[in-house]
């Protein structure tokens, strides 16, 4: 006879199963990220980062193989967000304006996700010592994609220096200036990076 509250007679949901890992897996980037910005990559242990989780090490060996594999699929992340900036832009239609919209989907997506940007900037020596195949080809990928854009010969060169250099501008007051701006609430200095951008792109005056 089944215990009271046993579900007797109904099979494991997979997944559910599968979400709860996704879950835990998710859990353990995030704290990853925290600590790897706060301190550093080098100076993280597994064992802080489970501590700080409530797991055992061998609970972060059960989603990934060495902390190496952490790193990585944080940086995948970070691949991502270039992806999603440039997917679908044709270079033969790039033109400042539209390199102002697109800028404008970076700027949200840095303040959304700024502790990532932060990691890569203050990480590079540890990243790369990362040589695996899936890194490298992300990497290309991403890289790839704003040289096609910067590179359109059918652009004016002065168009494309802008273009780059507005880029420059987003990445240097939201990336490596680190944390300079820390009382400054993201929509206004979001504001104001769009209006450095902007101005960079389609100075008042220009043609």
């Amino acid at each position: 006879m089944p215990q009271a509250g046993n579900d007797a007679g109904h099979e494991p949901d997979p997944e559910q199963g599968l979400a709860e890992e996704s879950s835990t897996r998710e859990r353990i980037l995030d704290i990853a990220l925290e600590l790897f910005t706060e301190q550093g990559y080098e100076k993280t242990s597994l064992r802080q980062i489970a501590q700080r989780l409530g797991f055992s090490k061998a609970a972060i060996y059960y989603h990934f193989a060495s902390k190496k594999d952490i790193l990585i699929e944080l940086h995948l992340r970070l691949h991502e967000f270039g992806r999603g900036a440039l997917s679908g832009i044709d270079p033969a239609e790039m033109s400042p304006v539209l390199a102002a919209q697109i800028l404008d989907q970076l700027i949200d997506q840095i303040l959304g996700h700024r502790p990532l940007f932060v990691l890569f900037e203050r990480n590079q020596v540890a990243l790369d010592e990362l040589h695996r195949l899936r890194h490298d080809a992300a990497h290309e990928d991403v890289e790839a994609l704003f040289r096609r854009v910067l590179s359109n010969q059918g652009l004016a060169l002065r168009d494309r220096v802008r273009m780059a250099c507005a880029l420059g501008a987003v990445m240097g007051a939201l990336v490596f200036s680190g944390n300079v701006f820390p009382d400054v609430p993201a929509a206004e200095l979001g504001a104001l990076v769009r209006d450095a951008a902007r101005d960079l792109l389609m100075p008042a005056g220009s043609a």
